[in-house]
């Protein structure tokens, strides 16, 4: 099955959030329709501890550690993933950000584009 869009959650130090924003607009992620620019973000806590061999953004090796994070959800065509993805790694601090890809299915998205207006108006 071919999906044309997919949702994709970022995980980011809220102190990168706007970098973020700014690499997502610029390879067009979060348009839908005649917006651009669509995201939304909630606040979480990311946890971890870096083990040898690592170079953390934050923390000691060997010892957890915590930061504020967003959570950050954007629709990006599925074609464009890889550039995407491409775009968040280089604004983002972490050795192995959290970058996952979700398909979406019947969304409605594109409708009014391929069917006419669905409204019967």
């Amino acid at each position: 099955m071919d999906f044309e869009f997919c949702k994709m959650e970022i995980y980011i130090p809220t102190a990168c959030f706007e970098a973020l924003r700014e690499a997502l607009r610029s390879v067009d992620a979060g348009h839908e329709g005649n917006y651009d620019s669509c995201l939304s973000y909630s606040k979480c806590m990311g946890c971890w501890r870096p083990l040898q061999g690592s170079h953390p953004y934050k923390g000691e090796k060997g010892k957890l550690c915590t930061e504020k994070e967003y959570k950050v959800e954007v629709l990006c065509r599925t074609e464009n993933v890889e550039t995407t993805i491409r775009a968040v790694k280089a604004v983002h601090p972490y050795e192995v950000p959290v970058i996952n890809v979700i398909p979406l299915y019947q969304t409605g998205l594109g409708c009014s584009e391929k069917q006419g207006n669905m409204s019967g108006k």
